[in-house]
């Protein structure tokens, strides 16, 4: 490796597995040199979290719930306790009621959009402001979201919603952080084969779907995703800020399915 990712520190918050999104992107960074800490919500990710936290030689692990703001304190907290400047974050958090994605979006209740939005788009927002005053030397925010935030996705519905909201936050954050050297940007993968993706009605065939009909006849993989997060946090990413950067084998360029699947 071109160990492009040496010297910097960074926290990664949202690996539920080693299927995660989140497990690709911490996985590339670490190969590329990076020192890592990570967050789980609950005994029963830590479980899952601290032994792939071990195999990148990490133990910085942290219970933190986004929604609760003593959680978020004392996990920042104990990052400043053990690093004094943190150069980037992957924020792979989002969360909708599973009963949810299925069926229609005009049935989406106002109790489970608000929860949508405050975990999936806000927790984005806190997670920068804690993490601002430990970028001193710059840094990089990363999210990540969905072409359902900007074309209408089978079963996707609220999530898609609260897509939409994460990637203006992308933008906004990137205006108000740039001055101070911090860029803020999203990857935007195709259907990929996590927990999460799971949770949402007709993944398997949105899944065969893109795969068949993509440019590159290919879904992303999870090697695709961490390199694009690298070059997004390395040296080389230093111009890019504000984007939504698509790593979906090209699916989102097309108006309609290749013809031979009409």
């Amino acid at each position: 490796m071109a160990e492009l990712m040496q010297g910097k520190r960074g926290l990664v918050m949202g690996v539920a597995n080693d299927r995660s999104i989140a497990w690709g992107i911490a996985r590339a960074m670490a190969a590329e040199g990076a020192e890592l800490a990570f967050t789980y919500q609950g005994e029963a990710f830590g479980k899952r979290v601290e032994p792939l936290a071990a195999s990148l030689g990490s133990d910085l692990l942290i219970d933190a719930d986004v929604t609760d703001a003593a959680s978020m304190d004392a996990a920042f907290d104990a990052i400043a306790a053990r690093w004094d400047r943190l150069d980037f974050v992957v924020h792979a958090i989002a969360f909708s009621d599973k009963a949810e994605l299925t069926g229609r979006f005009i049935d989406t209740s106002r109790a489970n959009f608000k929860h949508s939005l405050d975990i999936s788009c806000y927790s984005l927002i806190d997670v920068a402001r804690r993490a601002r005053p430990m970028m001193t030397e710059g840094g990089t925010i990363l999210t990540l979201t969905y072409q359902g935030s900007t074309r209408v996705t089978p079963f996707y519905n609220v999530m898609g919603v609260a897509k939409a909201a994460l990637e203006a936050a992308v933008r906004y954050l990137a205006n108000d952080l740039g001055p101070e050297g911090i860029r803020v940007n999203a990857v935007s993968p195709g259907p990929m084969k996590t927990l999460a993706g799971a949770a949402i009605g007709g993944a398997r065939k949105t899944y065969k779907h893109t795969d068949a009909n993509a440019p590159l006849r290919s879904n992303a993989t999870l090697e695709a995703v961490g390199g694009t997060a690298v070059w997004l946090a390395s040296d080389y990413g230093a111009c890019t800020t504000g984007e939504i950067v698509r790593v979906d084998g090209g699916y989102h360029i097309l108006g309609m399915p290749q013809v031979e699947n009409l």
